[in-house]
This record gives structure tokens, C-alpha cells and sequence, in this order.
């Protein structure tokens, strides 16, 4: 009897402090190394999006000024591509199937025509929202 006694123990056995606390470190360890990567992935997840979203605007853009001939001007912005300008009688939109997106980071992309780097300059300011910057937070533009 007392042998069956001491194996039911035994069995019963839970973990030790110090193995919890050996398998806590070891779970802190692989997601200190695993989660700088992640979130490096997904700014640069982020950067390739503001890139998509600029080119089907270029994109957009292009229709506009094959139908009305001309690009929108900077006042009338990426608006144009949405709803008619009050002065546009060759307005044949709207030239995007969604409304007009935002940047991945929430704001507005800047438009201006004429550009001061190609025909227009349409751009996202990056994660930071200033000029410059590196990485994330550097410009996404549609003249690189």
C-alpha cells in the first residue's frame, strides 16, 4: 500500500518555482528577439501599402487628365478624382472605385500640381509626419 501511495504522489507532482520561473526567462528571451523583427516587418508593411496607394492614385490621376486634360490643380487636390469640380465640364468620374484614401498612418497624402519633382508631387509625410526622416518615417513618394 505504501508504494501505490508514494507513485500517486509523485504523479500528482506540480512544477517547481524555479521551473516556472526557468520557462518564464526562456519565453522573455524569444520574444525579445521576436518581436523587434515583427514590428520592423510591419512598418515596412505599412510603407509598401503608402507606395500601392500612391501608384493606383497616379494611376487615377493619368485617367483624369486623358478625360478632362489637365491635372487637377493643387486647390482643387485629389478631391477631383472624386466628386466634379464645379469648373471641369469634361468631368467623367469618379476615377476612384472606394473613396479617397488616407496614408497608412491616418493622414492625407499632399498633392501639388504642377509638382516641383515630375508633372504633380503626390506624397505621404511617413509614420512621423514631418519631412525627411528615415525608415518608417521618411517620405513615400511618387517620384522614387
Amino acid at each position: 500500500m505504501k508504494q501505490r501511495h508514494a507513485f500517486a504522489l509523485r504523479t500528482q507532482r506540480g512544477f517547481t518555482l524555479l521551473e516556472l520561473l526557468v520557462v518564464l526567462v526562456v519565453l522573455g528571451l524569444l520574444a525579445g528577439i521576436v518581436a523587434p523583427k515583427y514590428f520592423a516587418q510591419l512598418g515596412r508593411s505599412e510603407v509598401k501599402v503608402a507606395k500601392a496607394q500612391i501608384e493606383g492614385l497616379g494611376k487615377a490621376l493619368d485617367l483624369y487628365r486623358l478625360e478632362v486634360g489637365h491635372y487637377p490643380s493643387t486647390e482643387q487636390g485629389l478631391q477631383a478624382l472624386v466628386t466634379a469640380p464645379s469648373d471641369e465640364a469634361r468631368w467623367t468620374g469618379p476615377y476612384l472605385q472606394k473613396k479617397l484614401p488616407q496614408d497608412p498612418w491616418g493622414r492625407n497624402y499632399t498633392y501639388r500640381y504642377p509638382g516641383e519633382n515630375g508633372e504633380y508631387d503626390l506624397l505621404s509625410m511617413g509614420k512621423d509626419g514631418q519631412p525627411g526622416g528615415e525608415g518608417e518615417n521618411a517620405e513615400v513618394t511618387s517620384w522614387q
